[in-house]
């Protein structure tokens, strides 16, 4: 195989992954018109048509799916091998890459990012805050942070942070105007604050639990969002119940602002877990920063 043809094949696999020539450039660092006549000259090469190219959209053909499917691996074998190189060097090098929700990126990651940077300045960390649950594969990051029920069984998944607990509340305003719920059926004659799920686009079910009494309800109310703080505001305001982890509502809780009920309906479950393929190759510096991460958890 030639030099060219890698070249041209990982330039392919970028707009592939990307779904976009303008993204795929900026990720390679070269202009879209080059990265167009790469991959034209591949396919005229080949053959065959690898993309399906729209004034809208990119997306690989039958036979560029077949290609993504083998090439994806295969280059991220590649890396890996290179990245482990690193452990040749005196001090860990490269760029790490993480997708996180915010309060887990600022509690759990960000403490340890700092002493990682702090102590090997040839290390790089970019942290993408976002609350949907991403493709850490197809979008190349190194790892992801999420609570452990949403982490896939091909993954290995590292306990980072402690226990969280689920917290219903609502302000003393509004159970002045309705009385507190003692069941979870009661919650059906209430005003209740929805979290749209940023993933699915669907209603988050309030999951509640107690002995082995599993329920999921769906709740039904004036007002819903998908940003946490909105949803604070709108129970502080009075105007339902919302259903929250506790972390997010315990200074509300202390000062009066909010009152939780069905305490006794929401027991403890595991925290956030850092996740990473279990076949690609940690990296020295991703090592390090597992470590760093699993020692904040022991403390």
């Amino acid at each position: 195989m030639r030099r060219d043809d890698l070249v041209d094949l990982n330039a392919f696999l970028a707009v592939a992954q990307e779904r976009s020539f303008t993204r795929a450039a900026a990720r390679l660092g070269v202009s879209q018109s080059a990265l167009s006549h790469t991959v034209r000259r591949l396919e005229t090469r080949l053959g065959v048509r690898l993309l399906s190219r729209t004034t809208r959209s990119v997306a690989p053909t039958e036979a560029g799916e077949r290609l993504v499917a083998k090439l994806g691996p295969a280059f991220d074998e590649i890396e890996g091998q290179l990245s482990a190189l690193g452990e040749l060097r005196e001090r860990p090098a490269g760029t790490i890459r993480i997708t996180a929700t915010q309060q887990s990126a600022e509690a759990l990651l960000w403490p340890a990012v700092r002493r990682l940077m702090a102590d090997y300045p040839e290390v790089k960390v970019e942290i993408s805050v976002d609350a949907g649950f991403r493709d850490i594969v197809a979008e190349r990051f190194d790892a992801g942070v999420r609570l452990s029920e949403r982490v896939a069984a091909d993954m290995i998944a590292v306990r980072i942070g402690p226990d969280l607990r689920m917290a219903a509340v609502a302000s003393p305003d509004y159970f002045a105007r309705h009385p507190a719920p003692v069941t979870p059926q009661d919650l059906a004659a209430h005003v209740c604050i929805n979290l749209r799920l940023s993933t699915l686009g669907d209603l988050y079910a309030w999951e509640l639990d107690r002995e082995d009494q599993h329920l999921r309800l769906r709740v039904d109310g004036q007002f819903t969002s998908n940003h946490v703080p909105m949803i604070l505001r709108a129970a502080r305001a009075g105007f339902g119940i919302a259903f929250l982890p506790d972390h997010h509502v315990e200074d509300d809780i202390a000062s009066g602002r909010l009152v939780r009920v069905l305490e006794d309906w929401c027991p403890p479950f595991a925290g956030y877990h850092l996740y990473y393929p279990s076949r690609r190759q940690p990296t020295p510096a991703f090592a390090l920063l597992l470590d760093l991460l699993r020692e904040g958890a022991r403390e």
